[in-house]
């Protein structure tokens, strides 16, 4: 085991208490405990994507009863933005169910949507599958902040959940995407039946990227019907409170956004996951296709904790 995979493995361990106590300094020294940063996902592509990943709703290969979407017009998209930044999201991101990004007219009006959407102000982020690096480059001189390419789980336990892409490949893309000088977000996905040690080499294989992300997505499983993965069993909850809290004291400076999978959790598990050091979480019914708190939900959680939105 590497001294780094020690390290790790001793933080998430450590009694409860005492990893709490560790996560919230760390958390106070880099960031406002009281402030967390509301973000807005929108599907503008859905469905049919060629890729295999057993977790998702969007995948040709799960019968999932989905209804593919073509690619939104970037008119559309920024009316979504500007009613997200009017809601209090300072962060908006374009998700499009694709295997990787190609240079032709889909991409030029992702690009517009990009300028627009940066043009209000906006942190502005995609996720559109695997970027070569003029495309990342492109995409940062459009205004783009921050590109999402989750590795998911471990290198190890990653066949079992995705064939047509390699763990190398998504490490491909998240290089090109620092190259061009956006910012990466990148997390993974805990109750795919991976085990405890694959989630510690999870945040091993984060922890060895250069630079280290500025945003890491922890996801919970959404269960979806038709998914190789419907009837996996939920995460403990009390291991998610660890994985957050590791995840903060492993990466100090960033932010750690509790992503999917928040529609199953009670209002007590998230904010103790807000306690551990998650400082971001998604807004609105939905995150891409499956369900999500709705927005007042959100506000009335926060206002309970005597939490509040970031500001841009």
């Amino acid at each position: 085991m590497s001294t780094t995979r020690d390290r790790i493995t001793q933080i998430y361990h450590q009694p409860l208490p005492n990893l709490l106590f560790n996560a919230q300094q760390t958390h106070r020294l880099h960031h406002d405990p009281c402030a967390v940063q509301l973000c807005t996902l929108s599907n503008i592509k859905t469905g049919l994507c060629p890729e295999d990943c057993a977790y998702c709703s969007q995948s040709v290969h799960n019968k999932t009863g989905l209804i593919p979407q073509e690619l939104m017009s970037a008119e559309a998209v920024v009316a979504e933005a500007q009613a997200a930044k009017a809601n209090g999201s300072t962060r908006f991101c374009m998700g499009a169910a694709w295997r990787e990004v190609k240079d032709n007219s889909q991409f030029e009006r992702v690009l517009e949507m990009v300028r627009q959407v940066a043009a209000l102000g906006m942190e502005t982020c995609c996720t559109l599958g695997m970027l070569k690096p003029h495309q990342a480059m492109r995409l940062k001189e459009a205004g783009l902040t921050a590109y999402n390419h989750n590795l998911d789980t471990s290198p190890a336990y990653y066949g079992k959940i995705i064939t047509t892409r390699t763990y190398q490949e998504r490490l491909d893309t998240i290089r090109a995407v620092s190259a061009a000088g956006i910012s990466v977000c990148c997390g993974g996905i805990l109750g795919v039946g991976e085990s405890v040690e694959d989630r510690l080499e999870l945040l091993e294989a984060l922890y060895h990227l250069d630079p280290v992300p500025e945003s890491i997505p922890i996801n919970c499983l959404n269960h979806v019907a038709g998914t190789p993965l419907q009837d996996v069993p939920a995460v403990e909850p009390i291991e998610l409170v660890r994985m957050i809290a590791t995840t903060r004291i492993l990466f100090p400076q960033s932010t750690v956004r509790l992503s999917a999978g928040r529609v199953k959790m009670s209002d007590e598990l998230q904010a103790l996951c807000l306690l551990a050091g998650a400082n971001s979480i998604f807004t609105g019914s939905i995150l891409l296709t499956t369900p999500n708190p709705e927005r007042s939900h959100d506000e009335q959680i926060l206002e309970r904790l005597g939490m509040i939105p970031k500001p841009l």
